[in-house]
């Protein structure tokens, strides 16, 4: 995987703000394959990379927005993560 950062798409980052906002249970899956499910609690901006920090059964995990290839939720649907052009 690239490991230069690219943004994502703005409707996608305000879809990932809400579910930080109501600290949803997001269903994830990585651009790895990996699947999982935890609680959005924050995005961050750390040294121009741009981070979804998830609540894993008590631990904070920092995910790369980039490295996220879709988040679910019923209040949200499905999204799938767009990189921005």
């Amino acid at each position: 995987m690239n490991d230069e950062y690219q943004s994502i798409n703005c409707d996608d980052y305000e879809s990932l703000e809400l579910a930080c906002q109501h600290n949803y249970i997001l269903k994830l899956e990585l651009r790895d394959g990996e699947k999982f499910e935890g609680i959005a609690t924050e995005l961050k901006f750390t040294k121009g990379v741009e981070y979804l920090i998830v609540d894993q059964a008590g631990s904070a995990l920092s995910l790369r927005l980039d490295h996220i290839l879709s988040f679910s939720h019923p209040e949200i649907g499905t999204v799938v993560v767009s990189l921005s052009d």
